[in-house]
């Protein structure tokens, strides 16, 4: 069975969503791919009338500044993310997370617009844009919306965005301030499959030896992907040690909602490695927020 009857290579925003809601039969956006085709090939999604191309459209492969945020088109290959100084300047956890999405060959082509829109609770650059508190911003034929990255998950593999209406054009993420870093790592399983068995973004502001403030998100931790809010304000104004760790590992086993999955492994053995995870990742955040700018 064929993955698509037509192929529309759409050339602007308005384009693109014209075609969306004019196409008779189904219709889908698709950029790099990678996911949509797989699912369609193996049987976790209908075949489609028409494929929607974005790669062309020039808002959606955009890296630059816009006022205080870092403007990062949804259309961007991975691999071009990880190369750009301006993302290695204001958000390394993002850099961090796309390193890990796939082989090279999947990087030269699945976007970061692609991996949030599946919204799947562990994919790699959602865990990082979250802490990174990001927003995103949607355009429809209504106009354009800046809405709060939380608001884009229903539920696993369910994005709120309208398939037929919405078109996820960038991320907005705040520009990074002095005393600020950011980490993301990943535990997988050995032999590389590609997806995590855990994986953990933290950002925190540094004021001396305290920890300011901080984000942090670990995936899969429910449905959605969401901070974990209790872990956060155990760190918060509080000195950095290891009784202030052992309390915050404590508060996430509490707040995440871990499960076991035949694919990733126990809930039990996800327990055990959180606090690990959490360690390390705060660690390495906080030494980075040491180093002047």
């Amino acid at each position: 069975m064929p993955v698509y009857k037509e192929y529309y290579l759409a050339k602007s925003i308005d384009d693109a969503l014209l075609t969306l809601v004019e196409t008779l039969g189904s219709a889908r956006i698709v950029a790099g791919g990678t996911d949509l085709i797989l699912d369609i090939q193996q049987g976790r999604h209908s075949p489609v009338d028409t494929l929607v191309d974005i790669t062309r459209i020039p808002e959606l492969n955009s890296i630059e500044m816009r006022a205080d945020h870092l403007y990062i088109g949804a259309g961007i290959p991975l691999n071009q993310i990880i190369k750009t100084s301006l993302v290695k300047e204001h958000a390394v956890s993002l850099i961090e997370a796309c390193r890990l999405i796939g082989g090279p060959q999947v990087r030269n082509t699945a976007t970061l617009g692609g991996n949030v829109a599946h919204a799947l609770p562990a994919g790699d650059g959602t865990i990082s844009l979250l802490s990174l508190d990001a927003k995103a911003e949607v355009v429809s034929r209504s106009g354009a919306r800046i809405v709060n990255f939380t608001d884009l998950f229903e539920g696993p593999g369910k994005s709120t965005l309208h398939p037929r209406q919405d078109l996820l054009v960038g991320f907005l993420i705040p520009r990074k301030i002095p005393g600020s870093a950011s980490s993301f790592r990943r535990v997988m399983r050995p032999q590389g499959v590609a997806i995590a068995i855990l994986n953990m973004s933290v950002w925190l502001l540094r004021e001396a030896d305290r920890i300011k403030d901080v984000r942090i998100v670990v995936g899969p931790s429910g449905p959605v992907p969401k901070r974990a809010e209790k872990t956060e304000r155990a760190f918060k104004g509080q000195f950095y040690n290891r009784d202030l760790l052992s309390k915050a590992k404590e508060k996430l086993l509490q707040e995440a909602q871990f499960r076991t999955s035949r694919h990733r492994a126990s809930m039990e053995y996800r327990q055990q490695i959180s606090g690990i995870l959490l360690e390390k990742t705060m660690q390495i955040a906080w030494e980075r927020a040491n180093v002047p700018v």
